[in-house]
């Protein structure tokens, strides 16, 4: 199996329900870029980790091959719907989960039409344009009780399963989750407090920067101190389908979502 480009993306509609605001244009913008850089690596297959998906009582994972419906995001549903037509690499899905229980980590899959496919996957999947026939993904699941070292053993389940493949993995979610709980100008939009982004610049200047140990030494801080999303889960994720490295990284967009911060990382995979 070969990692042939690696991504984080935000999880957030608004880049696709509102390119119209400004910031949330430019991540957009940043998105389709990053899609367009993931097919001229021309991947197998998308492995893809959202922290949008929860899941409690295993670690779950798309096993049907095709999933569409329409979405109505939970939090922006005002702004509009949300259609998805995915496509699953059904075999590696499977692959991955018996990867997961002889690792002593329980896992089923996920086959039922109409499953509730969750915001971050169908935004990225759209805007980044897989999840087709010709470039299928495999989704994992969130589960709410797996820490970051737990997490980060998934990426290598995954990356290990692709066995033969060349593959793309996406990290789907947040930086700084911390958000405006009062209406603003949506013209105004900014990281709701300096310290948030002050913390988001830190973290983003030690990926591009590929300092992994460092990552690995603020990251729980950062967590605890700007509420990352999900205590940035999907970049543990991303470690161990990079095996456990990069060399550097590029921010393509980094701006705020309704006071998040949100940002398109692409890496440079050893």
């Amino acid at each position: 199996m070969t990692v042939v480009s690696a991504f984080l993306v935000p999880g957030s509609p608004l880049p696709q329900l509102r390119p119209d605001v400004a910031p949330w244009g430019r991540l957009s913008e940043a998105l389709a870029l990053a899609g367009k850089s993931l097919a001229e690596s021309k991947p197998d297959c998308v492995l893809v980790y959202s922290t949008q998906w929860f899941a409690v009582l295993d670690q779950l994972w798309v096993t049907r091959r095709r999933s569409t419906g329409l979405h109505v995001d939970e939090n922006w549903h005002e702004f509009g719907e949300q259609n998805f037509d995915i496509v699953s690499d059904t075999v590696l899905a499977q692959s991955c989960i018996e990867g997961c229980n002889a690792a002593g980590i329980r896992a089923r899959g996920v086959d039922y039409d109409q499953f509730p496919i969750d915001t971050g996957t169908i935004t990225a999947a759209s805007l980044m344009n897989f999840g087709t026939d010709q470039l299928p993904v495999v989704m994992a699941a969130n589960n709410l009780y797996h820490n970051a070292a737990q997490t980060e053993s998934l990426g290598g389940i995954a990356l290990a399963a692709a066995q033969g493949k060349r593959v793309a993995v996406v990290g789907i979610g947040g930086l700084s989750n911390n958000m405006f709980r009062e209406t603003i100008d949506l013209k105004e939009d900014h990281v709701l407090s300096e310290g948030d982004d002050k913390w988001n610049r830190r973290v983003l200047a030690l990926m591009e920067s590929g300092d992994v140990a460092g990552l690995r030494e603020v990251l729980p801080k950062y967590a605890g101190e700007a509420r990352a999303d999900m205590g940035f889960k999907h970049f543990y994720w991303l470690l161990g389908a990079m095996n456990g490295g990069f060399k550097s990284a590029t921010v393509h967009e980094y701006a705020p979502l309704y006071g998040s911060g949100g940002a398109v990382v692409e890496f440079t995979v050893q």
